[in-house]
């Protein structure tokens, strides 16, 4: 086994009703005088009603471009440098969050990140998942930092859209399955290992167990124990599996099927944890694990998760599925962590079994 790196958790967490208000104490206690504060334009609606007011912090508000792109990533950082600023605070989605991460890192300085949404895992994982500016799926980077302080308070997260907290499900469910596909083969699991492993495990179970009650939750705007659990499964158990496991409990085949995707211009609007809900799927077809898609397909159907392309809004007739199997089969994609060599024929079979699944299963 080659080396591992651990990049466990944030340096501070704080998941608490109210937590917004520690906000500025937490800020002077790491001596963060002038902070610069990206957001999105829907994130800070949802934050506006339980943001503190600064007095002893000076904070400048910026939104950001609506993409992590290594461009929008150089703008941020030309703009810290340009107000001195001694962190980065990022307020919003993943997306807005990894162009903060890959920010802090141009710049070398701390951040800390406020979400508004429980799609993913995000705000607890030194990681960038990087597009062009046209939307479609480039590479991720790792950092060597941590975030500073990672604040969550469950009743902003509440504003989550039910589209986008589906999706977190789907992204989180795909923790076990591609740490599995791993991690199982490992015999010798050194101590990083075994936790990113029982976290992927945790991932999965808290998920298929809770998932319903915490979507009524949601619906009902209520701060239960179900919708708490699955939120921090989303956010801090599906961290650890990564950041304990590092590449051996990171992504296999369904995030590869996700980036594959990215190729057909329909879902560059389609959210990532849908993609990856479909790659779980196209993942268990590649280990003929038929036995689990039948498990699966139930939760799929009872949490609204997709099952077949058209779930995803894409035209099998008329889609460029090779150009879909080619991009996921790059030699530098994670679907080569899997056994075996598997080809760009090898996904586009799998992807026609599952459509084909999907024609003949029971109504």
């Amino acid at each position: 086994m080659s080396s591992l790196i651990v990049r466990g958790a944030p340096q501070e967490y704080v998941f608490a009703e109210g937590a917004l208000s520690e906000l500025e104490e937490r800020l002077v206690a790491r001596k963060y005088k002038r902070v610069l504060v990206v957001h999105g334009h829907a994130s800070w609606k949802a934050i506006a009603a339980f943001w503190p007011e600064l007095k002893e912090v000076e904070a400048t508000y910026e939104p950001y471009a609506g993409l992590c792109s290594v461009a929008e990533m150089r703008r941020l950082a030309e703009m810290a440098l340009d107000g001195n600023y001694d962190a980065l605070i990022g307020v919003g989605g993943g997306t807005l969050m990894d162009a903060v991460k890959g920010t802090a890192h141009l710049l070398s300085q701390p951040y800390v990140l406020i979400p508004t949404l429980a799609s993913n895992c995000a705000p607890w994982t030194p990681i960038s998942v990087i597009y062009n500016e046209e939307g479609v799926y480039t590479h991720f980077d790792v950092y060597e930092q941590n975030a500073s302080l990672l604040l969550v308070d469950p009743h902003v997260l509440l504003t989550t859209p039910k589209a986008f907290f589906l999706a977190g499900i789907g992204d989180t469910l795909a923790k076990w399955y591609e740490a599995d596909v791993q991690l199982r083969a490992i015999t010798d699991r050194r101590a990083a290992l075994d936790i990113s492993y029982y976290a992927a495990q945790l991932c999965q179970s808290v998920l298929l167990e809770k998932s319903e009650e915490s979507i009524k939750s949601l619906a009902d705007k209520e701060v239960s124990s179900a919708y708490c659990k699955v939120v921090e499964a989303i956010i801090m158990l599906g961290g650890m599996v990564g950041g304990f496991g590092d590449k051996y409990g990171r992504i296999a085949g369904a995030h590869s099927i996700h980036n594959g995707l990215t190729a057909l211009r329909e879902t560059h609007d389609v959210l990532h944890g849908d993609k990856v809900a479909y790659g779980i799927l196209v993942q268990l077809a590649l280990e003929e694990n038929w036995n689990e898609i039948e498990r699966l397909i139930p939760f799929y159907h009872k949490v609204e998760l997709p099952t077949s392309l058209i779930d995803l809004g894409i035209d099998v007739g008329s889609a460029d599925l090779n150009a879909v199997c080619e991009k996921a089969t790059i030699q530098e994609e994670s679907i080569h962590v899997m056994p075996g060599v598997i080809s760009a024929v090898d996904v586009r079979k799998a992807i026609d079994q599952i459509e084909e699944w999907n024609k003949n299963r029971p109504v």
